[in-house]
This record gives C-alpha cells, structure tokens and sequence, in this order.
C-alpha cells in the first residue's frame, strides 16, 4: 500500500426538501383541510477515526463525496425521506484544513472521535404546518435549505511515542528493524525510507510506539532532499530520539544540522524532549569511541548514550531511557508478557 499523508477533498452536503401544499380531497368527506407534508432534511458529511488505517491513499482515487438530499414532502402528510450521511474514515492523527491550508477544522486525534465537517439542509415546511384558526386553508410552503459545498485538505501526521531523526544512513530503520516487528527497507545509501514507517516496541513489560520518517540533510527545511516534509509526522511524539552515525568524520556538524531543521521547521519541534545517541559503536575501536563520544557531548551539552542496532548492543538501555521520557498514559502493558491464568 503506498504512502499518502496529503490530500484534497471536495465535500458537499444535501440539500433538504421542498415542503408539500395539497387539500384533502375525498368523496363525501367535506372540510378537508390541508395535508402537505415537509421536506425531508438533507444528509451531512462527517469525518471519522478509525482503526486499522495509516495512509489516506484513498482520497487520491475518490475526491469528491456529495451527500444525498432530502425528497420533497407529499401529500397525505407524508414526510419526504432524510437524505444519507457520508462518512469519511481516516487515520487517527488526521488534520482537517480549511481550502487555504491554514485553518484548522478539526484534529482527530482519538479512536472513533466524528466530527461534522458539512451539516445538511432543513426540509422545508409543507402548507400543513401554517394551518391555524385564522388561516385554514394556507397555500403556502418553504423551500428546502440548500447544503454546504467546500474544499477541504486531509494531513495525516501519524500517532507515535518517539520520533527517530537524523542523517540519512545514521541507522533509523536498523534500530526500528532491530527493535520491532517493523520490517523498514534497509541500505547503503542514502534516503533508503521515503515515507515515514511505524513499530511498536516493548521494554519491561510495556509498549510504546516509535516513527522512523526520512532522513534530514542541512537546508531541508528550504526543500533540500526530501525536506521537512516529513516532520509533522513526529509533531506529536513525547520525545525525539536523536541518532549520530559514530562512523562519520564530523560527528559535531552532523548533529548540529538536525538541531538547526528542526528549530527552523518551529518551537513545537525545536523544544521537544530529545535523547542523543551515537549509532554504530560496534564499528569503532574503543579509543574512537571514546573520542567520538567526547565529541558528540561537547556539541549537545548534555549526556550521550551509545548503542548498535545491528549487533544490538545498548539497546535497551536507550529503550528505558526513552520509556522514561514518555508519560505513562501513553505506555501499554504488553500482553505477551502478562502471566497465563490457569483453566481446568
């Protein structure tokens, strides 16, 4: 299934039904009076969370979703049938923006949530309802209410705990791949992932989940490489896992261009929760490692850990220390690791 996280969408609701003006007429029955029904309302259009979704594929091969209208009242008092809603099912971290993608509509962040994007006209009234004891014979009725057309945009920015950012080739995907189920294209060359890939890991009896989005070159954030295009994926994790290739030659530069995109790409990313780690120890000789890791905390001003994806080696030990920085209502028990009840 490809990956689509940007979509247009033209929606439109229904358009409620004309009111009914008709006279009882039966044979030897006189007074008969009015008995126009109303209109029926028209349909909504309403946007929809749900599970089991990651890309918003779909709406590149179905952009226009026009709900029903209403059918006109009749007579007999008969109410004219209401229009059918549409529903569209999104991932869960969908965005919805107005035409100028700008304005934020909605933020669909929870299973479920539904929110009214475009709501149906009323069904006009038919001659029935103005029937009064001045006025017993109206001949009169309202048209239906005229739905709601607008252009809409749909921005998936995906539900994780921790955000994986770096150069291209620090090790992002081997350390998803090592880690999770998550089988993530692997290489040796740079922008191996082109589109943002999800795992859950589990440490100690519980799960969080962890977004691998492409690599980040210096000016990404002015369209160089894949840019920024990508980073709102990471907006809503609890902390960003940053890691350095322990084999490249300017270990301070590296880590100082992915500081500098994401300050430019703005505060929400710039002032989030980061965890340093120097990727691919099992490459280096103990006095380089030791050099590289005085290196790489001279750059961050902070503390640095050190790990290998591929020989797995620290590895849960950055694993506890991001399960630090994540709040526990985003934590999961691990089902698997849970003790099996005895059955006769």
């Amino acid at each position: 299934m490809k990956f689509l996280d940007f979509a247009k969408v033209y929606i439109r609701s229904g358009g409620g039904g004309g009111g009914c003006v008709s006279f009882r007429r039966e044979k030897y029955i006189e007074y008969g009076g009015p008995d126009g029904g109303d209109g029926g309302n028209g349909g909504s259009v309403y946007v929809e969370a749900v599970d089991g979704l990651n890309t918003l594929i779909d709406f590149r091969y179905q952009q226009h979703f026009f709900a029903r209208s209403g059918q006109p009242g009749m007579g007999k008092q008969r109410t004219g049938k209401d229009g059918e809603d549409i529903v569209l099912r999104v991932p869960v971290g969908t965005e919805i923006l107005d035409e100028d993608q700008e304005t934020v509509i909605a933020d669909v962040t929870e299973l479920g949530q539904r929110v009214q994007l475009a709501r149906g006209g009323n069904g006009g009234f038919g001659n029935l309802h103005f029937k009064s004891s001045t006025n017993q014979a109206p001949r009169r009725a309202n048209k239906g209410q005229e739905g709601v057309e607008r252009t809409i945009w749909l921005r998936l920015k995906l539900i994780a705990d921790v955000g994986l950012v770096g150069l291209p080739n620090a090790g992002k995907s081997t350390f998803l791949a090592a880690t999770s189920n998550a089988r993530p294209k692997i290489a040796d060359y740079p922008f191996t992932t082109l589109h943002p890939n999800l795992g859950v890991v589990g440490v100690d009896g519980v799960e969080f989940v962890v977004a691998d989005i492409p690599g980040l070159i210096d000016g990404a954030s002015e369209g160089r490489g894949l840019g920024d295009l990508f980073l709102g994926h990471v907006e809503r994790c609890a902390v960003l896992l940053h890691l350095v290739d322990g084999t490249s030659e300017s270990i301070g530069q590296d880590y100082q261009t992915i500081v500098n995109e994401l300050e430019a790409y703005g505060d929400i990313l710039g002032d989030k929760p980061r965890l340093t780690v120097l990727n691919k120890i099992d490459a280096l000789e103990p006095e380089a490692l030791e050099e590289a890791l005085q290196i790489l905390r001279a750059a961050s001003g902070g503390p640095v850990m050190a790990m290998s994806g591929v020989a797995r080696e620290g590895v849960t030990e950055v694993l506890r220390a991001l399960r630090g920085e994540i709040d526990e209502d985003r934590l999961r028990q691990n089902p698997a690791e849970e003790p099996e009840q005895w059955q006769p």
